[in-house]
């Protein structure tokens, strides 16, 4: 009788597109731990380096319900600070009187949230899930203050990159949290309601934007006080629920992070974040300034897959961004998350061209959330009963370029009609698309692997 626990028996070398993924072959009692489809092994380390993934205890559903209710309410308030700027930008840049600000406002959340990410899936398995998103919880809501109180321009911008520290942990620890939770099978689902509290948020953040600035007395800055409140109360039920323990180590907290990692990382994400979005907006693309960053972030990256391939324990580790199935989904989520970005910044400024109030055109973009509420949790319970991806992530991210292909012909003349069908598609393509990229990777490495490369495919 074959020995059923031997890896070489059951797992093939390579995880395919088309192998069964969410299957539940032989695993924990817990439902974690490596599955069939597991194929980049934990690294061989020395005994000091070796680190110890400790399973959290299993919770109830009403305790589980709190907890990712908690750590979904920071996925959406994040998500609706990501795009909340696309129509305040104007009232705030005119009491400041700076046109340059104008910028500034999204570049500098949006850099800070992209440079915190990757580092979060390391940290939070060294110091914990818990204090993890508490300190996110914190750094959010201190920066939501300091913008809604700010008077000065340059306190704003320091406010958003408070905030967007804030808000990148939030948006990826929930995700790990999650999967610490909930067993591989089961989800599909649970993340198909993440993915409708992060894109129910970008979709609706300039709608919130707008209603809040044109029909409250304290306009642009009671958008940013009001989620003051909801993030405090989030960190409380973290502090008091959250039970999931960190991995188990002999070394010491701080000999177990790489630091150089870390700051290749954030230099390579702050350069070329920095190059791109000053590029033609702030400066000229002739400009000393994105002729100087962008070369330098190449260099950085160059220094950073260096170090991370030789580093013991990696902020990333560098064979996880080989692994087909990995860059494959973090490809599809920076390429997908690009083009909706740029909607969601851009169709509100030109449908307040064409006439509409800035509330008005934000109501045009209520189908997107509605679509990625359909659409993430059809794709979950899809994959949760079939075990696969391929003809699924091909459907939604073919809906997704029809709908941007479409969107690309409007004009003052197209009806409301096909603009809430369009972006009905659009938010549909994108919240399947982001379920199923996710799920992927997770089943493609091992449960201690599963922060880090979450923290690669949020990237996007």
């Amino acid at each position: 009788m074959a020995d059923d626990t031997r890896p070489s028996e059951t797992q093939p070398d390579e995880s395919s597109e088309t192998t069964p993924l969410l299957n539940e072959p032989r695993r924990r009692p817990t439902g974690f731990g490596p599955s069939e489809t597991d194929s980049i092994p934990e690294p061989e380390l020395p005994d000091q380096d070796r680190e110890t993934t400790v399973i959290a205890d299993g919770v109830s559903p009403t305790r589980l319900t709190l907890i990712l209710g908690a750590a979904y309410l920071g996925v959406f308030l994040g998500a609706i600070d990501s795009t909340i700027i696309a129509t305040l930008s104007a009232p705030i840049s005119s009491e400041f009187k700076s046109l340059s600000l104008l910028s500034w406002l999204a570049t500098a959340y949006l850099i800070s949230n992209a440079a915190c990410q990757p580092l979060s899936g390391r940290l939070t398995d060294i110091f914990g899930r818990g204090p993890g998103l508490i300190f996110s919880n914190v750094f959010f809501a201190a920066g939501n203050l300091i913008c809604g109180l700010a008077q000065d321009q340059h306190v704003m911008i320091f406010g958003r990159v408070i905030a967007g520290i804030g808000g990148g942990g939030l948006m990826s620890i929930s995700t790990f949290l999650a999967s610490d939770l909930v067993p591989l099978r089961k989800r599909g689902i649970i993340q198909g309601v993440g993915n409708i509290a992060y894109g129910g948020g970008a979709m609706l953040g300039g709608v919130f934007g707008g209603l809040i600035n044109d029909h409250t007395a304290w306009g642009w800055r009671l958008a940013f006080l009001i989620q003051v409140p909801p993030v405090i109360v989030s960190a409380i039920i973290v502090a008091v629920l959250v039970r999931v323990p960190p991995k188990a180590s002999d070394k010491s907290y701080l000999a177990r992070i790489d630091f150089v990692g870390a700051f290749l990382t954030i230099s390579f994400l702050v350069l070329l974040l920095l190059g791109l979005n000053a590029g033609g907006n702030i400066v000229p693309w002739l400009h000393p300034l994105p002729l100087t960053t962008i070369p330098l972030s190449v260099v950085a990256f160059v220094a950073f897959i260096i170090w991370e391939s030789r580093a013991k324990q990696p902020i990333i580790p560098v064979k996880l961004l080989v692994h087909r199935t990995v860059i494959a989904a973090c490809l599809c989520n920076f390429l997908s998350t690009m083009v909706i970005m740029m909607a969601l910044f851009y169709v509100p400024l030109y449908l307040q061209v064409i006439g509409l109030s800035a509330t008005d055109a934000g109501l045009r973009l209520l189908p997107s959330p509605l679509g990625i509420s359909v659409f993430s949790l059809g794709c979950g319970y899809l994959m949760k009963k079939t075990g696969r991806y391929l003809l699924l992530g091909t459907a939604v991210l073919t809906l997704l370029t029809i709908a941007v292909a479409v969107l690309c012909s409007f004009d003052e003349k197209t009806p409301t009609w096909t603009g809430g069908l369009v972006f009905f598609m659009a938010g549909g393509g994108y919240g399947g698309m982001l379920t199923i990229t996710l799920l992927a990777c997770i089943a493609a490495v091992d449960h201690s692997q599963q922060a880090v490369i979450t923290s690669a495919t949020w990237q996007g």
